[in-house]
């Protein structure tokens, strides 16, 4: 059993993660200030005895430094972010503080108290408009976006306190992930999420462009299992992975896949692209694969039917 910090405990991913962590016999602190996050999503996590909450904001010192020196983690799982890539263009400071100075706080806090291990939510955004597939670790990062250009810088800072302090930092790159408790009523959703509300009213799906745009959408129970992975492996070496599926789909199909699943039939409306989308984003998963024996279990139509079926019993529960 290890003791782990998580940081935005209340939001989509990081409520997944403390609960595998959980399932899985660790003791969580669970930190979120939840400006999106939810004490719904915790609602599991808080049955159990090993688990802490801490309403705070990561951003600041104060806070941060005192939970770290309570909980005296073994590791932490830094989740807390702004999410958002076209808030990161709306609101560029709060992209800073959240997404980069919170970054700092954290790595300050955990080299002060003897953390050994960070693991820290990055993003596909940083490769940019990429012109080869699979984007692979190696290759050339060039954010276009304050969000990707913040995750991007975040994982300098990080490696560099690695190399300084002896910490090891794992950088996860996630792709486009989905799942329960993804809240479909932000803007900023996730493109599932919200297309799964659009057609749950009966209404037809906004599409940002022609739809041709690909994705590498991952499962948020595949992503929970890495994040774990990440935490506790013993013998863990600081570096950077791809957490997706290495298998791409097109806007188009994903909304034909849904109403499938549902039973419908969909005529989506084309908009204009959105400032900072990118046309295509495929990942390889080899280096997950090879250094944390990570690799996504769940296919697209399953996340789908679960995600639905979550949906469906909390409506009727």
């Amino acid at each position: 059993m290890a003791r782990i910090l998580v940081t935005g405990a209340a939001g989509f991913i990081g409520s997944h993660t403390a609960d595998l962590l959980l399932q899985e016999g660790n003791e969580v602190w669970g930190i979120d200030n939840l400006r999106t996050g939810r004490m719904s999503n915790l609602s599991a996590a808080s049955q159990s005895p090993r688990f802490h909450f801490v309403r705070a904001d990561v951003a600041k010192e104060k806070p941060c430094d005192e939970l770290m020196e309570k909980a005296k983690p073994a590791a932490v799982i830094h989740l807390a972010a702004l999410v958002s890539v076209p808030e990161s263009f709306e609101q560029p400071d709060e992209n800073f503080r959240l997404n980069l100075t919170a970054t700092h706080v954290i790595a300050e806090a955990a080299h002060r108290h003897g953390v050994k291990r960070i693991v820290f939510a990055s993003s596909a955004a940083v490769y940019g408009r990429a012109e080869s597939f699979p984007l692979d670790e190696r290759g050339i990062t060039i954010p276009v976006s304050p969000y990707g250009a913040a995750k991007l810088a975040s994982e300098s800072l990080l490696a560099g306190y690695a190399e300084s302090f002896g910490l090891t930092v794992r950088s996860c790159r996630y792709f486009n992930v989905f799942g329960p408790r993804q809240d479909p009523s932000s803007p900023y959703s996730g493109v599932i999420s919200r297309f799964w509300e659009k057609l749950g009213q009966g209404s037809q799906p906004t599409v940002f462009g022609d739809g041709e745009q690909t994705r590498d959408f991952i499962y948020v129970g595949d992503v929970a299992r890495a994040n774990l992975l990440a935490a506790t492996m013993p013998e863990v070496h600081s570096g950077v992975a791809n957490i997706c599926t290495g298998r791409p789909t097109s806007i188009n199909n994903l909304v034909q896949t849904m109403a499938r699943l549902l039973g419908r039939e969909v005529n989506p409306i084309h908009v204009a692209p959105r400032q900072g989308d990118i046309r295509h984003s495929l990942g390889s998963p080899q280096a997950a694969q090879a250094l944390l024996g990570f690799s996504a279990s769940t296919s697209l139509a399953d996340g789908l039917q679960a995600l639905f079926l979550r949906r469906d019993a909390d409506q009727h529960g």
